[in-house]
């Protein structure tokens, strides 16, 4: 499967990179550029890394996302991870690199539909 990356501008002047498919030895060289393409146009409030329809990473897509995170901190813009896929979740989780993409939430399809009601709110 090849990988397909969509990117966004918001209104707020966040950044959004959506990519879609797998990230490995193959592919992940176009996360890395899809990043420094943005940070080359310009310094963005924030860079949003939507992994949603992320299916599969390995570790030099892992790889490519901390370097992504390094070359945007240097610019000074915060490099962040939203709705991970349960399986980009969980090899951030065993990586120990969770906390420094901003300790996104798994994604669950029809999850944003139901907003949780906590007890007493």
């Amino acid at each position: 499967m090849s990988l397909s990356i969509l990117q966004t501008v918001r209104p707020s002047g966040v950044i959004e990179i959506a990519p879609r498919g797998e990230i490995d030895v193959d592919t992940a060289y176009e996360v890395k550029e899809a990043i420094a393409e943005v940070l080359a146009k310009g310094r963005p409030a924030r860079i949003e890394l939507n992994m949603r329809l992320v299916t599969f990473i390995d570790s030099v897509g892992i790889s490519a996302m901390v370097a992504g995170f390094q070359t945007a901190e240097v610019s000074g813009v915060k490099l962040v991870v939203t709705e991970p896929s349960r399986f980009v979740h969980r090899q951030l989780w065993v990586t120990g690199l969770l906390g420094l993409f901003g300790a996104p939430e798994p994604y669950y399809a029809g999850a944003a539909a139901t907003p949780e009601v906590l007890p007493g709110a």
